[in-house]
């Protein structure tokens, strides 16, 4: 009973911890534009992002890719296309659905919006799960809000800072679902901050 005790205090320690290491800070600008606005567009960019110990995404694909092929020959090109992919089919849609969820906006890809939020990601921590240690994933990022007509027209500028990514339970042994619940952090700060400042 005791252990039971000490694994639950444990594992409230570390939601507690999760909540609260993810930062939202405005940089510039100021929100007042969306009090009227039901709807928002969201675009992401990642073409600027730096990967673990690499400085950008081309070096770490390069040697992500170079390693795999060592293993097994195609198999890198595999990995890439997944890594790409999962863009696509899981941080986006996660993103997405917990900046709804906690703005109180319909978000997503709606270019009729007056307003366009660009997710542009800066930094990813893959991390890793290979049973005996761990390290999560996490990314930090920069959100503009812009008019959708003419993106240089840039309304705000915030900080997202710290989000990691893990699962319940730490059974998060692919690296994209880390990823994927590092975003689904970046979505719902993100999304409360906005409701926060619109209130």
């Amino acid at each position: 009973m005791k252990n039971l005790s000490y694994l639950l205090m444990a594992v409230l320690l570390s939601c507690s911890f999760n909540a609260q290491a993810q930062k939202v800070k405005l940089l510039e600008g100021k929100l007042d534009v969306m009090q009227s606005e039901e709807k928002l567009n969201l675009e992401y960019d990642y073409s600027e992002m730096g990967v673990g110990k690499f400085k950008n995404e081309e070096e770490y694909l390069a040697k992500k890719k170079e390693d795999y092929d060592k293993k097994e020959p195609g198999r890198g090109d595999q990995w890439e296309s997944s890594w790409k992919a999962d863009r696509k089919n899981r941080f986006q849609p996660q993103f997405e659905e917990l900046f709804t969820k906690h703005s109180g906006l319909t978000a997503g890809n709606i270019p009729s919006a007056k307003y366009t939020l660009i997710f542009k990601t800066t930094y990813t921590e893959p991390g890793y799960n290979v049973y005996v240690t761990r390290k999560n994933a996490e990314i930090d990022g920069e959100a503009l809000l812009v008019e959708t007509a003419d993106h240089s027209k840039v309304i705000a500028r915030m900080s997202v800072l710290n989000c990691p990514g893990r699962t319940f339970g730490g059974n998060d042994y692919d690296t994209g679902e880390r990823i994927q619940e590092a975003y689904a952090v970046a979505g719902k700060g993100l999304g409360k901050f906005f409701k926060d400042k619109l209130k």
